[in-house]
């Protein structure tokens, strides 16, 4: 599949001396999207453990005042997660930009980025979806089109490892890790606005 158009230079081609600031993007994409599921009983919360397990002195054990003691098997635990934690790692708008516009350029000099002049999945099908854009088996696609139709969605919503975008959604995670982008023509005006429009000076 050839290229349609010329794509942008401050766009795909890019000199990325390091790759510092993309690991940033990356890692604070999967930090927003862990949910903070853990979580442990804290000493007061632990069922049982109201009465005295045994007399204050006279028996030569250590003193305790209730089986929920952290130090005690099924007692509480002591500073463990709570379900409240926030791992959310926050990025500049102008550092996610420079990080999208990075990561393009890395996907485009490995010649993982194809452009094409539309994308419309007139039939809705799975079958006719997969001959426009020439999908292949094993391959994880990104694809960028303008708009998000009912029957682009209902046309790869069955092909597993396709994921369909609006172009202003890049996001590093998701082009580092596709095998094949493949980009609309009329996505690539909206991505340049939102890439290289006011945000960045």
């Amino acid at each position: 599949m050839a290229d349609a158009v010329k794509l942008n230079k401050e766009i795909f081609n890019l000199t990325v001396d390091n790759h510092e600031l993309v690991k940033l993007a990356y890692d604070a994409y999967l930090a927003n999207s862990r949910s903070a599921r853990a979580k442990t009983l804290k000493r007061g919360e632990v069922r049982g453990g109201g009465r005295k397990p045994w007399r204050q002195k006279g028996t030569g054990r250590a003193r305790f005042g209730s089986t929920r003691n952290p130090i005690w098997r099924h007692g509480g635990v002591a500073f463990g997660p709570t379900g409240n934690e926030n791992h959310t790692k926050k990025l500049s708008k102008s550092a996610k930009i420079q990080a999208v516009r990075q990561a393009l350029s890395i996907q485009h000099k490995a010649k993982k980025i194809t452009t094409v002049v539309d994308f419309i999945a007139k039939t809705g099908k799975t079958k006719d979806a997969i001959k426009e854009l020439g999908i292949e088996t094993g391959q994880r696609y990104l694809v960028a089109v303008p708009a998000k139709t009912d029957q682009i969605l209902r046309a790869t919503g069955n092909i597993p490892n396709v994921k369909v975008i609006r172009p202003s959604y890049f996001n590093v995670f998701d082009i580092l890790n596709a095998d094949k982008i493949i980009i609309t023509e009329a996505s690539l005006p909206i991505l340049e606005n939102w890439l290289l429009g006011k945000e960045i000076k």
